[in-house]
């Protein structure tokens, strides 16, 4: 049995101040850490004790703020890959959100969807994005390890899905596995049939128990 755990780092200052994220370099912001523990201590308890824990994370800063406390709890160190990070938006990383949504233009409802371009120079196309979360998630996989932790991005969640479930990047065009910041997404492949399951999608109930502490 193998259970991996993709946890959508928390509230980061992109967040509030209302710029675009992307490979933007902000922060956690106050919340957000104590959102970090709250999560490091929901996974704790699910994780059985003794078990090995193997924890992989994005390197951008907020990534890294809520894998260190992950790492804290398990006594693990997070193995840092860039390829989870979220989707580069190029020109608009920074900028303020409305600046991107002046210049965004959406995929067609029919057609090129992957390829897409977005109008935003400097911009990763979803095929780029996805194929270096499918290659990240490659990696991560060929461990025989039973509890792995992959701490990532809100829109990169989907890409994770969608490689865990090995839809053909050819075909996630359309995929969208919405999450919120601070969630943890449960993927599980059980060691009979190897069918590989999404067991719960983006579950916040560990921020509401950090609420009442």
């Amino acid at each position: 049995m193998r259970t991996l755990y993709v946890v959508t780092h928390p509230e980061a200052t992109h967040h509030v101040e209302r710029v675009v994220g992307g490979w933007h370099d902000s922060e956690l912001t106050a919340g957000g850490v104590r959102a970090a523990v709250s999560i490091a201590r929901a996974l704790r308890a699910q994780v059985p004790d003794g078990a090995a824990v193997e924890l992989f994370s994005s390197d951008l800063r907020r990534t890294l703020r809520t894998a260190d406390e992950v790492a804290g709890v398990f006594g693990v160190r997070p193995v840092v890959d860039r390829r989870l990070r979220e989707k580069s938006y190029g020109e608009a990383e920074g900028r303020p959100q409305e600046w991107l949504d002046q210049r965004f233009v959406p995929p067609p409802a029919v057609g090129e969807r992957m390829d897409h371009d977005e109008g935003v120079p400097g911009a990763e196309t979803k095929a780029v994005w996805a194929r270096r979360i499918y290659a990240a998630m490659d990696d991560i996989l060929r461990s025989p390890c039973e509890h792995q932790i992959v701490v990532t991005h809100g829109g990169s969640l989907t890409c994770v899905v969608a490689a865990w479930i090995k839809m053909p990047i050819e075909s996630a065009g359309y995929a969208n596995f919405r999450a919120p910041s601070g969630s943890v997404t449960t993927l599980r492949e059980d060691d009979f049939f190897h069918n590989r399951q999404l067991v719960s999608l983006g579950d916040i109930r560990h921020l509401d128990s950090g609420k009442a502490v």
